[in-house]
């Protein structure tokens, strides 16, 4: 088994980008970031990030950002479009930053860029994808999923 970071706050809130080696960085209901190191479990046949991968963090992070925006009321996607624009390659490191563009009571809609960093100039980001996710709120929580808030409530309170 490969030696990853363990990341308590990404393993309690997105168990299957934890298990892919993603890290949650800040939590916030007008930004989640995130970043990941793309190694052999995180690449298709061609040696590059998977798309999938991509939409999965798209879709996570969104979720996360729209759930604490929500006030913590149950969310679920709706619709999820990916746009790949550039490959990263095996031994990249990728940064995703999730960011809301309406935040309505019972409809959101947020965007979510994916860059590595030019290795000839590092401020130059890379757009790796962009990804549009719309996601539905407010919707009645059962009491078998209530402790999915319980968690991501506990670092939020520490910001």
């Amino acid at each position: 088994m490969e030696n990853q970071t363990w990341n308590p706050k990404t393993a309690d809130l997105d168990a299957p980008l934890h298990a892919l080696g993603f890290v949650i960085d800040e939590l916030s209901p007008h930004k989640v970031t995130g970043h990941l190191p793309v190694t052999p479990k995180c690449c298709q046949g061609f040696g590059v990030l998977h798309g999938g991968l991509s939409a999965m963090i798209a879709e996570g992070l969104a979720s996360i950002g729209a759930h604490i925006a929500s006030g913590y009321h149950r969310i679920a996607g709706i619709q999820l479009s990916s746009n790949h624009m550039k490959p990263a390659e095996l031994g990249d490191l990728v940064y995703a930053e999730a960011t809301p563009i309406n935040l309505g009571k019972s409809i959101q809609v947020w965007e979510v860029r994916v860059w590595k960093n030019d290795p000839s100039n590092s401020r130059e980001k890379i757009v790796v994808s962009c990804s549009r996710v719309t996601i539905k709120c407010n919707i009645p929580m059962p009491e078998s999923v209530k402790a999915s808030s319980e968690k991501l409530r506990k670092y939020i309170a520490k910001l």
